[in-house]
């Protein structure tokens, strides 16, 4: 018998899913998908033998009304879930924008705080991103603490105060700390946003969905310097800030008004305080009230803090998958945001084009990065579909692969073609077809290290993409500090030369050595997926019926290591 989502003792009926089977808060990737309407809720569960005080038989497990409950963000409206799906990639793409939007008039702010260090001038634009390696590992937890909107809009204010104080710093030290400041703030749609997308579509509803999500971060800092570069021409280098501060309140409020919470633990934490006043209310015995969530452990914030600070770095200390591909997308990212702090020295050096001029060169990165990215969308899918069918249906994360053979490629050609056409003064056009190609190999990378990394590591891909994140992101910051030294003593040439020397050195090693032992590294290793699990009788179990034989305790669905690593959709971007 079930009423209001709490699971009665007296249940006989057939379940599928016990409240104990919920995946754990690092299981993101996992589709917790509603109960079929001919499935009941189980309310006492037997814990002996799984380490729990046996008193939880008595506890009153709070879940869904069922698998229509209209409170669960996934049976809103379809108009609902878009318009959240709006608002949030609204929040990651004015933060990018906000990252490399003051690149082209750093000029402009040395000459205002006599900044003469190149390594100066090149931080006001990358301290930015150094906020995006420190804020997820903090942001992502409290989201699972006090909710996903609470937090995101929160963070939000924290990087429009801070934005909107770039504007009116005095000293080039408040402009730096200012900037550092609103990129803590400004990660929180980076960390959190791919979650509330996971909260509020189911898997096979979450394509469209995803594919605006992740054009936002990446378009972001390639439409930020080409409308920062003719703000800077036309006005001066403080509208840079404020003009993104403006939109960004619009923004804001639009998720005052219309970004609900959506994170399920939260919402029904606040069922089971209401089912507490209303028992309270009505002087009934007591009963422990708990969600289905804190059946295998109890959530706590201590709980939450010591996972998502420490298990991102035991995975970087321990997984040679992790290692060489956080190093490589490191070092791509980095690459990405050398030429978005030197596309404007180019520009003007060598072509001597003005600032407004000049900023729409960015618009070749844009192109590399939206043709590659749609291509590789299109056929990541088909790809990994042909070497499953190959492989006698079994799917392998190593299946994810091909794509980056090409992204090796790129990136060093991208890197000659558009150092040696500014040396030797080509044609703008040449540069800018070498920037393309560099565009191109950063989307092909970072889609395909994000699914291999998804798929290779499913319980524990939160915290495999959290230490990925937090490389990429320093080395977003550290690159484009000593880019400038590289360039004024070997010139464009000689210094992508050497750049493209080690994009073969560490990139096309990688996609080789984990397609031929990818899957011997994965066997080896504590955390990573080892394969699908032949469906025994030791996993197939069931809830009987009142009198009959058996545990009455099971696991008739795929856990997260029996399942294929191509059922992993939910990635976080």
């Amino acid at each position: 018998m079930q009423k209001d989502g709490l699971h009665d003792e007296g249940s006989t009926e057939h379940a599928t899913i016990l409240p104990g089977e919920r995946p754990s808060e690092d299981e993101k990737d996992i589709d917790i998908s509603p109960r079929k309407k001919d499935e009941s809720y189980i309310e006492h569960v037997d814990t002996q033998g799984q380490g729990q005080d046996n008193s939880l038989g008595d506890v009153l497990w709070v879940d869904w009304d069922g698998p229509d409950d209209p409170e669960n963000p996934k049976n809103w409206t379809y108009r609902q879930r878009w318009l959240i799906t709006v608002i949030v990639s609204s929040f990651t793409f004015i933060s990018p924008v906000s990252s490399s939007m003051v690149a082209p008039a750093s000029a402009q702010i040395a000459q205002r705080f006599d900044v003469t260090s190149t390594v100066l001038v090149a931080m006001t634009t990358s301290v930015f991103v150094l906020g995006y390696s420190v804020g997820p590992l903090v942001i992502g937890p409290l989201s699972e603490i006090y909710g996903r909107s609470k937090v995101l809009q929160i963070s939000n204010l924290f990087f429009l105060a801070w934005n909107i104080a770039c504007g009116f710093a005095q000293s080039k030290t408040q402009l730096i700390v200012f900037r550092l400041l609103a990129g803590l703030g400004g990660s929180a749609p980076l960390s959190v946003g791919g979650g509330v997308l996971g909260d509020v579509w189911r898997v096979e509803e979450r394509g469209k969905a995803l594919a605006i999500y992740s054009l936002a971060p990446l378009l972001g800092p390639v439409i930020g310097p080409v409308c920062g570069s003719w703000i800077a021409e036309r006005s001066m280098w403080r509208w840079v800030f404020w003009s993104t501060s403006i939109v960004d309140a619009l923004i804001q409020v639009s998720g005052l008004f219309f970004l609900r919470e959506t994170y399920a633990p939260f919402l029904l934490e606040e069922k089971a305080r209401r089912v507490r006043r209303e028992r309270n209310a009505a002087h009934a015995p007591y009963r422990p009230v708990m969600t289905v969530y804190e059946i295998t452990t109890k959530r706590s914030w201590q709980t939450i803090f010591r996972v998502a600070l420490t298990r991102p770095f035991q995975l970087f200390g321990h997984e040679t998958i992790i290692q060489l591909l956080g190093v490589y997308m490191a070092f791509v990212y980095g690459i990405f945001y050398v030429f978005l702090t030197n596309i404007p020295n180019i520009t003007e050096n060598i072509y001597h084009e003005n600032l407004g001029v000049g900023g729409l060169h960015y618009i070749a990165l844009g192109v590399g990065l939206t043709l590659a990215g749609q291509l590789n969308g299109r056929n990541m899918d088909k790809i990994y579909k042909y070497f499953k069918a190959k492989n006698e249906g079994v799917g392998e994360p190593e299946f994810r692969l091909p794509s980056m053979f090409p992204s090796t490629i790129l990136m060093p050609f991208g890197l000659l073609l558009a150092g040696w056409a500014a040396e030797k003064k080509l044609h703008w056009i040449v540069t800018d077809i070498g920037m393309a190609f560099v565009g191109a190999s950063m989307i092909l990378t970072f889609q395909c290290v994000q699914t291999y990394i998804v798929d290779a590591f499913t319980l524990h891909a939160a915290s495999a993409l959290a230490v990925v994140s937090c490389l990429r992101s320093i080395a977003g910051f550290g690159f484009p500090l000593f880019a400038p030294v590289l360039y004024e003593k070997l010139g464009y040439g000689k210094g992508n030369t050497v750049l493209a020397c080690l994009a073969i050195g560490l990139g096309c090693p990688a996609p080789f050595l984990l397609w031929v032992y990818g899957k011997r590294i994965r066997m080896g290793s504590k955390y990573a997926h080892k394969g699908r699990a032949p469906p025994t009788a030791a996993n197939v179990l069931h809830i009987t019926k009142a009198g009959s034989s058996g545990t009455g305790i099971s696991s008739p669905t795929k856990t997260a290591e029996q399942q294929q690593p191509g059922e992993m959709n939910d990635m976080k971007m």
